[in-house]
């Protein structure tokens, strides 16, 4: 990982955002529908993309809540599939560019998101017709957002996809070890220096970064998806329990030999486009 010897504090050859524009450039290979438009858009002081289908539905909305281990990652990086999800729903999706660590320790990231959700939901002509996905640690940010959203008396989305969250960062689940070195991008090792690099005095179990920690009471349905091969497979299980335990309307896919994030890759993945038209017929079903 390019980014390795930042989360281990040694000099660097190259500024970070040099590091992050590089990953940035090597998940823009994954390329949105070719009309799907792309704008730069401010939510609520928050900068980010809006990815706009050639058909959109009245007044459809997803955030869709990008990952990197809220230490790298990016708008510029995610038009692929976040212009999936625009053709799949007919919705306009916007993708928040929060902070990210080291420079702003979390909850910088999740404070970012909330303020950029508080934005959308304050338009009543969509309050009702949004619906919140996200990847990795964005998987993990689509249920504390929801979280933070219905602790703050504002209106819920009306669903929302976690696809390979990072969900508990004290990394206890069995698969940590039985996975690592199976998952060709993700280790614990890197997830054990990621941690240490974002949370500062933040718990690595304090429910905010760590949603299976969460009272998640109330919370409109989920789905969560993950890749049987990933490190992160027992804590995105414990998640879907955990949820499904606080009589949130929960669905689990667990996706044979797919790794993190697989459903980028819907190029050349037939199993990436498969899971993203199930996310997005999931939340089809959830919006009016």
């Amino acid at each position: 990982m390019a980014l390795a010897p930042l989360l281990l504090g040694e000099e660097l050859t190259v500024t970070p955002d040099v590091l992050r524009a590089r990953y940035n450039q090597e998940l823009a290979r994954n390329l949105p529908p070719a009309d799907v438009s792309v704008t730069a858009v401010d939510m609520g002081g928050v900068p980010g993309a809006l990815m706009t289908p050639a058909e959109p539905h009245d007044g459809r909305v997803m955030l869709y809540i990008h990952g990197g281990g809220y230490f790298s990652g990016g708008s510029a990086g995610y038009h692929g599939i976040a212009g999936h999800f625009a053709t799949l729903l007919g919705a306009c999706v916007y993708i928040p560019d929060y902070r990210l660590a080291p420079e702003h320790l979390f909850p910088a990231q999740l404070d970012d998101v909330v303020q950029a959700y508080a934005w959308l939901a304050a338009d009543p002509e969509r309050a009702d017709r949004i619906v919140l996905a996200g990847d990795s640690a964005g998987g993990a940010m689509v249920v504390s957002t929801m979280v933070r959203a219905r602790n703050a008396g504002l209106r819920l989305p009306a669903g929302g996809v976690a696809i390979s969250p990072w969900a508990n960062l004290e990394m206890t689940g069995a698969s940590y070890t039985t996975r690592d070195g199976v998952d060709p991008l993700c280790s614990r090792e890197i997830l054990v220096l990621m941690a240490r690099a974002i949370l500062g005095t933040t718990r690595p179990n304090d429910p905010d970064v760590s949603p299976v920690f969460a009272d998640v009471r109330g919370l409109p349905p989920m789905l969560v998806q993950i890749g049987e091969s990933e490190v992160m497979l027992s804590d995105a299980v414990r998640l879907a329990s955990h949820l499904a335990d606080s009589r949130v309307r929960t669905s689990l896919e667990v996706w044979p030999d797919m790794f993190h994030v697989w459903p980028m890759f819907t190029d050349i993945l037939p199993e990436a486009r498969e899971a993203l038209e199930s996310a997005a017929s999931f939340l089809d079903r959830q919006l009016p």
